[in-house]
């Protein structure tokens, strides 16, 4: 395994991704003043534009809901990719090379490697697709036909068709230019005695897709009878293709989701399908894996729903709806899932269609508003899981019901929004036919294990805007964190930022921010990452507070004149420290009498202060 990635790396990586070129890519960014962007948020639903990008900051923010960073966060929140993906993604597209502080370059699952075998899967997709039209893949036509599905809705989703036969696909790739070591790594083939041949031979093909949407697998569905292979055949492990990480149709799904903060996991490609032409397009599938914990992390990131603070349930809040067949290995399948649920703060539900129909049935019996229906009326995962552990009971007998009750409540006491539980409570009550108060205390029985655990700690009040102080020390770090060329350049600005000291800001956020400023090398030590090393001495707590001053957009309209106004901005704060230490100095003067020799070194001290405020502000 490699180790963590070279740190002048991610600087080369922040400083050669054009921040507003990529943004660019989701957002249509028009001008908001000298060096600022704007444009409407990606993640958020807003009708006027408080999504800002300052490119020579390198850094964005959007003033509605908070969200900011640097290009690499971007990326991260954007396709819900990890740091070092994330990383590593940017890397492709600038030319930068990535060393691993293990040692060396890249893993083989990058750099030029990882292009050569995503460029075979786009000449296998294509390929597929172009065969899908012969007369061998009727019965893949058919197939789909059969499931309500018709070209359009195949071009879609990119289905093709694998020809019978032992090399089609081989010999395609080998005249494409790809050696037998490429194909041996991509998983599109496999190996017999005599070579390599084809992996899929007369099936429909669906590309699976990573969330950039570069194709890295395939499923195959078994459409003849003298195939012996099993019903679906997916692509092996592989450099790209790893099953615990993938999900089908999240490319095509990861904007609904990131939006309406709802995921919808099915169980087949057909399903993925039948749900996004329904207009359930936050809908994805598993591939031959069952939902875990990597997948968890996955819709979690795209979600937003990251750890922090807990997420506010209902109509707005994050959501995940489980869709499963009506059977025992359904109901299986649920409780597993409800294993799950701890690691969201999502709120989990499950869909179960009328008669047992998986969504692709369902929308060809009845129609695309059916499955709209199935999925509007979901059932609370504890809902769910708390009646099938009662069914499991003889509820007409008093032995049945207490065991119900002792298996039930933790499943109560697990319900992290302290709100619902007391419904749950009743609910349970009334299901079991038992008092109020006896699974009232049952289920705080079962929750006493719980109760030490720790509350995630407070975020800081925001200071007020409308106090000019607050205003001025906010200003003055957005000019700290913006303008520090036009501060290099200017000789007084830099003798005004030394004589600067964290006691000259009030509000305690932004004292901290300037000591993770100083802590960073000041001004005069900023690159291309600067933003980035200050957020990394503040602390994760203080991070989005100076993402968000780094790309509020400054009170100047001259970009000539950005140095005297950086110059006029740290010179106000100065003066209104000199201004408060003057005043302390008077204070304890007085506390030392008139006369004494503390009173007489305290009035020198405030003459030496006031002279120097003096020629600050003659300056």
């Amino acid at each position: 395994m490699p180790g963590t990635i070279n740190r002048d790396d991610i600087a080369a990586v922040r400083e050669r991704a054009p921040i507003e070129d990529i943004i660019g890519q989701h957002v249509a960014l028009k001008s908001a003043g000298v060096g600022s962007l704007k444009g409407l948020c990606p993640f958020h639903d807003e009708r006027s534009p408080s999504f800002h990008v300052r490119p020579a900051a390198g850094r964005w923010h959007c003033f509605g809901c908070g969200e900011g960073g640097d290009v690499i966060e971007f990326i991260m929140r954007i396709d819900g990719l990890p740091f070092a993906e994330a990383v590593e993604y940017l890397a492709d597209r600038a030319g930068v090379t990535l060393r691993y502080e293990a040692g060396g370059a890249r893993p083989e699952s990058g750099g030029g490697q990882r292009k050569r075998l995503i460029d075979a899967h786009r000449v296998a997709a294509q390929y597929f697709v172009d065969q899908l039209e012969s007369d061998e893949a009727r019965a893949g036509r058919d197939f789909l036909r059969e499931r309500g599905f018709d070209r359009d809705a195949a071009a879609r989703f990119g289905v093709g068709y694998a020809p019978k036969g032992w090399s089609h696909l081989t010999e395609h790739l080998r005249a494409r230019g790809f050696t037998e070591p490429e194909l041996r790594a991509s998983g599109l083939v496999s190996e017999g005695s005599r070579g390599i041949y084809d992996r899929f031979r007369g099936r429909l093909v669906w590309p699976i897709r990573d969330v950039t949407g570069d194709v890295i697998g395939f499923g195959a569905r078994k459409l003849f009878d003298d195939d012996q292979g099993p019903k679906y055949l997916n692509t092996p492990e592989t450099a790209l293709y790893k099953k615990a990480n993938v999900l089908y149709g999240l490319d095509l799904a990861k904007g609904a989701i990131r939006t309406e903060r709802t995921v919808v996991v099915v169980e087949g490609y057909t399903d993925v399908m039948a749900c996004h032409l329904a207009g359930v397009a936050t809908a994805v599938a598993t591939c031959g894996t069952a939902f875990g914990e990597d997948h968890v992390k996955i819709v979690r990131r795209l979600m937003g729903d990251t750890g922090g603070a807990t997420l506010k349930v209902g109509a707005h809040g994050a959501k995940v709806v489980f869709t499963f067949d009506g059977d025992e290995a359904g109901q299986n399948a649920a409780l597993k899932s409800f294993a799950l649920d701890q690691q969201f703060l999502a709120q989990t539900f499950v869909a179960i269609g009328p008669d047992g129909l998986d969504p692709c049935d369902l929308r060809l019996q009845r129609g695309d508003a059916a499955v709209a229906a199935l999925i509007d009326n979901r059932v609370p995962l504890f809902e769910f899981v708390i009646r099938t552990v009662l069914r499991s009971h003889d509820l007409d007998t008093p032995e049945g019901r207490v065991a119900a009750l002792r298996a039930a409540a933790p499943v109560v006491a697990g319900i992290r929004d302290r709100a619902l539980q007391p419904e749950y409570v009743r609910l349970l009550s009334r299901w079991l036919g038992t008092d109020t108060d006896v699974v009232r205390r049952a289920v705080a029985s079962a929750a006493r294990g719980a109760q030490g655990e720790a509350a995630p700690p407070g975020v800081a009040e925001r200071p007020s805007p409308r106090d000019p102080v607050v205003r001025a020390q906010a200003l003055s770090i957005g000019v700290l964190l913006q303008l520090t060329d036009s501060i290099r350049e200017d000789a007084t600005s830099l003798a005004i930022v030394a004589e600067l000291s964290p006691e000259a800001y009030g509000v305690d956020q932004y004292r901290a921010i300037f000591s993770a400023i100083v802590a960073a090398g000041g001004p005069a030590a900023a690159g291309p990452d600067w933003v980035s090393r200050v957020e990394e001495q503040a602390g994760e707590a203080l991070a989005p507070t100076v993402s968000q001053l780094a790309v509020t957009p400054l009170p100047h309209d001259r970009p000539n004149d950005a140095g005297r106004y950086a110059r006029s901005v740290l010179a106000r704060i100065l003066d209104l420290d000199l201004t408060r230490r003057i005043a302390d100095l008077r204070g304890q003067m007085q506390r030392a009498g008139a006369g004494t020799d503390a009173s007489d070194d305290t009035f020198a001290r405030i003459i030496a202060l006031e002279q120097r405020r003096r020629a600050l502000r003659e300056e």
